[in-house]
C-alpha cells in the first residue's frame, strides 16, 4: 500500500508539472516559455523575438521622421511661394511707370512676405522649430543612421533682412533693383535645393520603412514557425493531465482512507 501512495503521488507531481508547462505555453504563446524549456532554442527566440521589436521600432523612427520632414516641407513650400511672389514685385518695382507711393506699396508687400518667410522659419515639429537653422533630423534605424540637415531658411539666414531685421532689398536705384534680384535668386537657390534635400531624404525613408515592414514581416514568420505554440495540441495536453491528476488524487485519497481503516484494527 505504501507503494501504491507513493506511485499516486508521483503521478500528481508529475501531471501538477505538465499543467504548469501547458498553461505557461498557452499563456505565452510560446514553446519555450523560459531556458528551462531548451535553452539553446530558447535563446535563438529570444534574439528573434528582439530583431523583430527592433524592426518595429526603426520602422516607427521612420514615420515619425517622414511626419517631420512633411511639416518641413510645407514650411519650404510657402517660402519658395514666397520668394517667388517676392521676385515678382522687385520686377514690378523697376517698372518705370510706378510712383513713388507705388513703390513705397510694393516695399510695404514684400515687407508681408518676408514677414511670411519668418513664420515658415518658426514651424514647428513636437515643440522643435525646423527651418531657423537649430535643426537637422537623425533617424535612427536597424542599419544605421540617417541624418537630414535643415537649413537657415529665416529672412536674415537667406540674406533678405540684417542682424536687425531691417529688409536688404533697395528697390530706390537700378543698381539696388539688380542686387536685390540677385539676392532673391540666390534665396530661392537655397529654399529649392532644401526643397529637394528634403524630397531625397522622404524617398529614402519610404524605402527603408518598406524595407523595415518586409523584414518585420519575415521575421515574425520564422519566430512563429520556430518558437509557436500549438495551442489546440496544448489544450488536449492540459484537459488530459488534468484528468490523470485528479485520477491520482482519487488514487491518493483511496490510499489514504485504507490505511486509515487498516490503523482502526490495530490493538
Amino acid at each position: 500500500m505504501a507503494m501504491g501512495g507513493l506511485g499516486a503521488l508521483n503521478q500528481i507531481n508529475r501531471t501538477h508539472s505538465a499543467v504548469n508547462s501547458s498553461i505557461q505555453k498557452i499563456a505565452t504563446g510560446s514553446q519555450r516559455p523560459s531556458a528551462s524549456y531548451g535553452a539553446s532554442s530558447y535563446a535563438i527566440a529570444t534574439r528573434m523575438n528582439s530583431n523583430v521589436g527592433t524592426a518595429a521600432q526603426s520602422q516607427r523612427n521612420t514615420q515619425n521622421a517622414n511626419a517631420m520632414l512633411n511639416v518641413a516641407a510645407g514650411g519650404v513650400s510657402s517660402t519658395v511661394n514666397a520668394l517667388t511672389s517676392i521676385r515678382e514685385q522687385i520686377l514690378q518695382a523697376a517698372n518705370g511707370t510706378n510712383r513713388d507711393s507705388d513703390v513705397a506699396t510694393i516695399r510695404n508687400s514684400i515687407q508681408q512676405s518676408v514677414s511670411t518667410i519668418n513664420d515658415n522659419a518658426n514651424v514647428e515639429y513636437n515643440g522643435m522649430k525646423l527651418l531657423d537653422g537649430s535643426r537637422s533630423i537623425t533617424v535612427a534605424g536597424d542599419t544605421g543612421y540617417k541624418t537630414v540637415n535643415l537649413g537657415n531658411l529665416s529672412s536674415e539666414g537667406l540674406g533678405l533682412t540684417d542682424a536687425d531685421g531691417n529688409l536688404t532689398l533697395n528697390l530706390s536705384s537700378p543698381d539696388g533693383i539688380k542686387q536685390s534680384l540677385e539676392t532673391v535668386d540666390s534665396a530661392l537657390d537655397s529654399a529649392l535645393g532644401l526643397a529637394t534635400d528634403i524630397g531625397a531624404a522622404q524617398q529614402g525613408l519610404s524605402f527603408s520603412e518598406a524595407n523595415y515592414t518586409t523584414m518585420g514581416e519575415s521575421l515574425t514568420a520564422s519566430l512563429s514557425t520556430e518558437d509557436d505554440t500549438d495551442i489546440a495540441a496544448e489544450v488536449t495536453k492540459l484537459r488530459s493531465a488534468d484528468a490523470q491528476n485528479q485520477l491520482a488524487m482519487y488514487a491518493q485519497k483511496m490510499f489514504m482512507h485504507n490505511n486509515a481503516q487498516v490503523l482502526s484494527l490495530l490493538p
